[in-house]
């Protein structure tokens, strides 16, 4: 990405605020004028001084000029002062708003994003996490600094070098010719440190991936002791960091000396020169501060060039990933615009294939029939497709090949929006955000009432264990168990009174006395719906109308519980090892001595 494309795209960001830019553009100039007052002031204080000496002129009339001097120089510092409070006061506020638009931006564009998204290997959440945060820091600090430091650097050094042509042309052009020399110089080091710095996003992304993955998975490293594993995996992102970090440090310190000695050497030739034409009477004295302090005005910019480059080239850098999310319109969720008044649950699969971005190939010729107002259960081993099918029903994915139809129209021409509207879904790992529990059984209805929360919580047998807290519905929900934050889940479901519910392992996480109790509340809210259940629950399975058996990703056989006992095929090699992983035997035998 080029500058000029960068701030292509920041534009639209910045026209809400045009009157701020306006004031800054307004201040800047004034204070671009004052800067140079110091060096018009100095000169003539040196000219005044020198005449006064060789006239041998009274001390107080020394005086009278040194308080003229002083209260032009008191003026001065108060307006610019003035200035420069305004010039950073409204180049902040302008970061911090583009910044809110920035982040409200790119939530707004992810939000809309299709599953495949955030399943990507690109897109795990430490990256995608750097990638954001470091767009919108870079991007921020660059609309900042251009405000407040680069505008008015170049202001500065541009009213500074025509006064330095005005005074003399010879003086104007020593100035002149070091610029471009020294762009020249920035510019051959940002392009040294390009490479550099794209290699340290690429480090800190994966470092701060390893980090999150490193807390996610605490568990797992100290039962199995591998403390010393995982330091030394993240030793050797550190490690290759450190490098990068030392190489570009080096690159950036030799090209600075090269611009700090061109600088000198410009420095030396205005001394000379005006010092000639101070021996050739063709100037005065107090020419040569003159000159030395508008020359440091021209090259001030220029000693901050190599700051500048490294904000720009962070910002085109790290802006590069961050537009490719904001922009990826390929990314977007798809949606229809079908709408029907009502949703009866016909559900035809038809010869589907489809495989996971990541290249796994999870459903392969897959066709099955789900009638209205039945419950039908998905049975097979794990990785056989029956999540995968779930996602394809709730329009996560799309499929690669094949027909999904809802009430016989194409699952493709409804509006995503409206057909999640009509669909629960119960997974095994529900998220509990972050909050009340009250708050989280209302995302299921964000208009119900605390009544209609309670009522919820009741069907879901958790009721009583929350009025047991201290603060009961207003208690944070992170505070419940696994389970019970399972039925929190549930609750949510019975609030959104779906047509259709996908339930995917709703149980697994509960207790036995909690898992029957579940049980009676999936069987009251099943009625009149048409249900589709992922579980290696014996009741579920057995009390589900009918069964499609799954393996390595196809169907294999579809019918009710005893058809396909009878067949003795893959249902009845699961189903009897699900029996038996229960001891199904002895618990009849302890049954019947009850």
């Amino acid at each position: 990405m080029t500058i000029s494309q960068l701030f292509k795209k920041i534009t639209p960001f910045t026209k809400p605020y045009k009157n701020l830019i306006f004031y800054t553009l307004i201040l800047t100039v004034i204070g671009s004028f004052a800067a140079q007052v110091n060096a018009f002031i100095l000169k003539y204080t040196v000219d005044s001084i020198s005449e006064l000496l060789v006239n041998k002129t009274p001390l107080r009339m020394g005086l009278h000029l040194l308080g003229i001097i002083s209260a032009i120089l008191l003026s001065k510092e108060i307006i610019y002062s003035i200035v420069q409070f305004g010039q950073k006061f409204y180049g902040e506020k302008l970061r911090i708003m583009i910044a809110r638009d920035f982040s409200q931006a790119i939530v707004d564009k992810i939000l809309t994003y299709k599953m495949a998204f955030y399943t990507s290997s690109v897109n795990e959440s430490g990256k995608l996490q750097t990638r954001i945060d470091a767009g919108i820091s870079s991007l921020t600090r660059l609309v900042q600094n251009f405000f407040i430091d680069i505008l008015p650097l170049f202001a500065n050094a541009i009213i500074a070098l025509v006064c330095m042509f005005i005074a003399n042309v010879y003086v104007g052009l020593v100035g002149l010719i070091i610029i471009p020399i020294y762009f020249y110089i920035s510019q051959l080091q940002a392009q040294r440190l390009s490479g550099f710095r794209r290699n340290m996003r690429k480090y800190r992304e994966n470092k701060n991936n390893q980090i999150i993955n490193l807390i996610d998975s605490i568990t797992v490293i100290k039962s199995f002791v591998r403390e010393d594993l995982e330091a030394k995996r993240h030793q050797e992102i550190q490690y290759e960091m450190t490098e990068n970090q030392m190489a570009t440090r080096k690159t950036s310190f030799i090209f600075d000396s090269i611009k700090s000695f061109i600088e000198q050497i410009g420095v030396v030739i205005v001394i000379i020169l005006t010092a000639y034409f101070v021996l050739n009477e063709q100037m005065s004295i107090g020419a040569i501060m003159f000159h030395i302090m508008l020359f440091n005005n021209v090259s001030a910019p220029i000693r901050q060039l190599h700051r500048i480059y490294d904000e720009v080239n962070d910002a085109l850098i790290y802006s590069e990933s961050f537009f490719e999310i904001l922009e990826d319109e390929g990314q977007k969720e798809p949606s229809g615009s079908y709408k029907p008044a009502s949703i009866k649950g016909l559900i035809e699969i038809k010869n589907i294939n489809f495989t996971y971005p990541n290249g796994h190939r999870a459903i392969t010729d897959v066709s099955m029939t789900i009638r209205p107002n039945q419950n039908t259960a998905l049975v097979g081993l794990s990785g056989a497709g029956k999540s995968t099918i779930i996602n394809l029903l709730d329009k996560f994915y799309e499929p690669d090949s094949g027909q999904i139809l809802l009430d016989g129209v194409d699952l493709k021409e409804y509006d995503t929006d409206f057909l999640r509207e009509h669909v629960g879904l119960v997974l095994q790992r529900n998220h509990i955000f972050k909050g009340s529990i009250a708050d989280n059984i209302r995302y299921g209805k964000t208009e119900a009432t605390l009544d209609d929360v309670i009522e919820a919580a009741k069907k879901v047998y958790i009721h009583e264990q929350i009025m047991e807290l201290a603060n009961g519905y207003e208690s944070e929900a992170h505070l419940l168990s696994g389970g019970q934050q399972q039925r929190i889940a549930i609750a949510r479901m019975f609030l959104k009174n779906p047509a259709i519910i996908f339930l995917d392992e709703p149980t697994a996480n509960l207790d036995a006395i909690a898992t029957e109790q579940i049980k009676n509340s999936l069987d009251a809210i099943k009625v009149g719906r048409t249900v589709i259940i992922v579980s290696h629950s014996i009741s579920q399975i057995i009390d589900s109308e009918h069964i499609v058996v799954m393996e390595k990703g196809r169907v294999v056989e579809d019918g009710t519980h005893e058809e396909l006992f009878d067949r003795h095929g893959t249902y009845h090699k699961i189903f009897s090892a699900m029996a038996n992983s229960l001891n199904i035997h002895k618990i009849t035998e302890s049954l019947k001595e009850d």
